[in-house]
């Protein structure tokens, strides 16, 4: 089975976090830091290891980092986490994800935010005379956008934006799902108050791990409440960070094994792999391209891109072709992505698109099989 739906989660992932997930989980596993014990003990060093390889990735020595579930966990926790006192002006990107625009959407029905997008040419270029001008005319808040888009794969231009979001009082905030360990940002940046990552996506590690980063002077409220094996008496949550924001048993073993994953980023080097899935990312276009019937969407020679590719197929609605696609044996993401935002301002809503996404492990192999299935669609469909 050729694998090209790399943007939901990479596939395969590299050797060693299969071997040290294993290794943990059969030789430790306990709850990290909770208890008094060796075990106990080692599992918080490995936690607290893996915390200094994310701040190393990201350049962000100074700043704090939270462990949650899932990416979506995360932005909920810090967007859900900003709403005190008056109605929010949020701005968003006309590229976000489900996880951002359903949390403000329902804080919007409430009354407790504002929500508008920010100036993107019809060729995906951030305007940035016209992103001032929405500012002056109404200032953010808040401003939240996606490092790259998991719909096109265009990477925006955060760094330059989070320092206009600020010039103007922003809450910068910054999902990095598809970038992390990928595309290099400066996340130590004063501009930047929040970064997003998803520990099964381009950092290679296994699903069940992501989080965030922040400033340690931030004041965010919690919205989930529990355990934390820290100032137990004390019913509400710690003032501390992270334990403020991480209730409940973490994810050891996951935690093990995007640890492991990490040290796999740092001995290929971050370069090294964007090289390689710029490759990719090439030779899929060049495929695709061979192909009439096929229709490139939101690609322009001008902006940057990360390894997602969604294309139009003549006669074929989007929503409903990943079957045949499964049938020939190609895995890839049809339909909305969970990015109906994204669909709309690129025409391609409601039935969305073919989405395929390559990583650094996309092999002849998949390529070659993709071909085939290719063929096949324009011999028969």
């Amino acid at each position: 089975m050729a694998y090209f739906d790399n943007a939901a989660t990479t596939f395969p992932k590299p050797e060693i976090v299969y071997s040290e997930m294993d290794r943990f989980y059969r030789s430790n596993g306990a709850s990290a830091g909770l208890g008094s014990y060796e075990k106990a003990a080692t599992a918080g060093q490995m936690v607290s290891d893996t915390r200094k390889r994310i701040k190393s990735l990201l350049k962000c020595p100074a700043k704090q980092v939270v462990f949650t579930p899932t990416a979506t966990i995360a932005l909920n926790i810090i967007i859900q986490g900003l709403m005190t006192g008056k109605r929010k002006t949020v701005y968003i990107s006309p590229l976000e994800h489900n996880a951002v625009t359903r949390t403000l959407h329902n804080l919007e029905r409430a009354g407790a935010v504002t929500v508008i997008q920010l100036a993107l040419t019809k060729r995906l270029h951030y305007d940035v005379g016209s992103i001032e001008a929405q500012f002056q005319n109404c200032p953010p808040d808040i401003l939240i956008m996606s490092h790259a888009s998991n719909v096109c794969g265009l990477i925006a231009p955060v760094e330059n934006l989070s320092v206009i979001g600020k010039q103007y009082g922003a809450t910068v905030i910054i999902d990095m799902a598809q970038t992390a360990g990928l595309v290099s940002c400066n996340i130590g940046l004063e501009t930047i108050d929040y970064a997003v990552f998803a520990g099964h996506k381009t950092l290679y590690g296994p699903t069940g791990i992501s989080g965030f980063v922040m400033k340690p002077e931030a004041q965010l409220k919690p919205i989930l409440f529990g355990g934390t094996g820290f100032e137990s008496a004390n019913q509400d949550m710690p003032s501390s960070i992270p334990e403020r924001f991480e209730m409940g048993t973490l994810n050891s073993v996951g935690i093990a094994g995007l640890n492991a994953a990490l040290h796999w980023i740092e001995d290929t080097e971050i370069e090294n792999i964007r090289i390689r899935e710029q490759e990719n990312r090439q030779r899929l276009l060049n495929l695709l391209d061979k192909y009439s019937f096929i229709h490139l969407v939101g690609i322009y020679d001008e902006n940057d891109y990360v390894g997602v590719v969604s294309a139009l197929i003549d006669d074929i609605s989007s929503d409903s072709c990943g079957s045949l696609f499964d049938r020939l044996g190609v895995s890839v993401r049809t339909g909305l992505q969970c990015a109906p935002l994204a669909h709309k301002f690129l025409g391609t809503y409601p039935a969305g698109t073919v989405r395929f996404s390559v990583s650094y492990f996309t092999a002849d192999e998949d390529f070659a099989e993709l071909e085939e299935a290719l063929n096949y669609i324009e011999d028969n469909i």
